[in-house]
């Protein structure tokens, strides 16, 4: 995976994934980061849980409602 931590790096995709627009959250992250699929997922799971705690009014929907039609 690339250099740098990750907590930071995963911040290039921080209004992609308050919009809930997660195929391109993690594209942003497999470019930025230049890792794999499941790295990327690994990195944006892990940025959702902490802007969900961050920035809770940002978020429109449940976090059932999220990752409703999202299959991994």
């Amino acid at each position: 995976m690339g250099s740098g931590n990750s907590e930071t790096d995963a911040g290039v995709a921080d209004d992609m994934i308050v919009a809930g627009r997660i195929i391109l959250g993690l594209k942003a992250l497999r470019a930025h980061l230049g890792c794999s699929l499941q790295e990327a997922l690994d990195a944006y799971a892990a940025r959702y849980e902490v802007l969900r705690r961050e920035r809770p009014a940002d978020f429109t929907k449940s976090h059932e409602e999220y990752w409703a039609n999202f299959y991994s």
